[in-house]
């Protein structure tokens, strides 16, 4: 009987999750799917490796809430691989804060210190945290595992790291912490695999989608990345507005006397994409508008996202690898262009066919960068960092 680990991966509306065999030369995938809690009544979808459906099933809000959904998919694990042994759940927990930089058991007091965490990313770490104790309820015997998008940037060195503000506050853990480590430990460790030359090289990795970084990556490791104490920092994001002056925070709670819920709530809701355009935070609506408006927000995130690729080369002193990833970065076309022409200063040529086809590589033959398009995969890097957390625990377990 081999083991398994069931992977949840949570996003602001839906989760993604992931079942994977513990096999001797890594995790494999075995089914994945979706809980969608966006809808009226929230869907479960499984899916196979291959992409077929396997189990789709629908809840009414009520049922969703009260944890139904993941019920549903672990009766249909049960049933389906019911040859394996479901060893553990691994979650993407969002900040990790000072204390945490690998993956750790899911214990009460990890859980409680991972809480302590919420002011620091208010709309993130709460629904990052909730599957933790549905899943607990339903199957107290299952050993729960948490992985951080804060640990790839861990001990990001100053002066990358630091903030100009009284040295006190950084010592009360005020300091550059970067998210979206999941999703740059993974993209680092697939151009290992396929460009091993490039690893010592200067790399920029851009996490395009809803939520938006860059990591400035040197030997593997990072050393410069966008975002901050917070994921509000650094690119224009969906709804989230990146770097801002913050005068202008003081000003509306001075001059538009505005709460600090209120602030709170513009600065990660109404802002980014959907701020500027009045239309939608879905980038796919925006390229596909004749609006004014869209164009005007289309062309601040391009702007923003070379701008800020451009402060990461600076970063490295150089630029030898520019790679896209992320929803938009994996899939628009359009999006990935417009950065390259705004780049090409850098030397940055991108070949039209090649980025038309999303082709791995799409770097023209006179460019001085070399480009690639790499799909992200947190659910897996999830799955790898579990597989070594149990096998510690065991260790643990079976030393006299």
């Amino acid at each position: 009987m081999s083991d398994t680990v069931l992977v949840l991966n949570s996003g602001s509306s839906s989760i993604k999750f992931g079942l994977f065999e513990l096999a001797a030369s890594g995790p494999d995938l075995l089914c994945n799917g979706l809980l969608d809690e966006h809808e009226a009544t929230p869907r479960l979808v499984v899916k196979g490796p291959t992409g077929e459906t396997l189990f789709e099933t629908r809840r009414d809000a009520a049922d969703a809430d009260s944890g139904h959904l993941f019920a549903d998919v672990l009766t249909f694990i049960d049933e389906r691989f019911g040859e394996h042994r479901l060893r553990a759940i691994g979650h993407r927990i969002v900040h990790g804060g000072r204390d945490y930089s690998g993956p750790v058991e899911l214990t009460d007091d990890v859980y409680a210190k991972l809480a302590a965490l919420t002011p620091l990313a208010p709309l993130h770490q709460p629904r990052c945290l909730e599957p933790v104790r549905t899943m607990q309820a339903i199957r107290p015997d299952l050993t729960q595992i948490a992985c951080f998008d804060t640990a790839f940037h861990h001990g990001l060195p100053p002066p990358a790291g630091r903030f100009a503000i009284p040295r006190r506050y950084e010592e009360r853990g005020v300091r550059r912490c970067g998210f979206h480590g999941l999703s740059f430990e993974y993209v680092a460790g697939r151009l290992a695999a396929i460009a091993p030359q490039l690893v010592a090289k200067r790399t920029v990795i851009a996490h395009l989608g809803n939520g938006a970084s860059l990591c400035a990556l040197r030997d593997g490791r990072s050393v410069d990345t966008t975002m901050g104490l917070t994921p509000l920092d650094g690119l224009v994001m969906g709804t989230r507005c990146g770097a801002i002056d913050p005068g202008v925070l003081l000003y509306l709670q001075q001059h538009e006397h505005m709460s600090v819920e209120a602030i709170q709530h513009l600065l990660y809701l109404e802002s980014g994409l959907l701020g500027v355009s009045g239309i939608s935070a879905d980038m796919r609506t925006l390229l596909a508008s004749s609006a004014a408006a869209a164009r005007e927000a289309v062309d601040l995130f391009v702007f923003r996202s070379a701008q800020e690729i451009a402060m990461m080369a600076t970063t490295l002193a150089g630029l030898d690898c520019l790679i896209f990833t992320g929803g938009i970065g994996e899939h628009a076309k359009k999006i990935r262009s417009a950065i390259g022409e705004r780049l090409a200063w850098l030397g940055v040529r991108i070949d039209a066919a090649a980025n038309e086809d999303a082709r791995e590589r799409i770097n023209a033959d006179d460019s001085a960068v070399e480009v690639f398009i790499i799909p992200t995969n947190e659910e897996l890097t999830i799955a790898g960092h579990c597989a070594a957390v149990l096998q510690t625990i065991e260790a643990h377990r079976i030393s006299p």
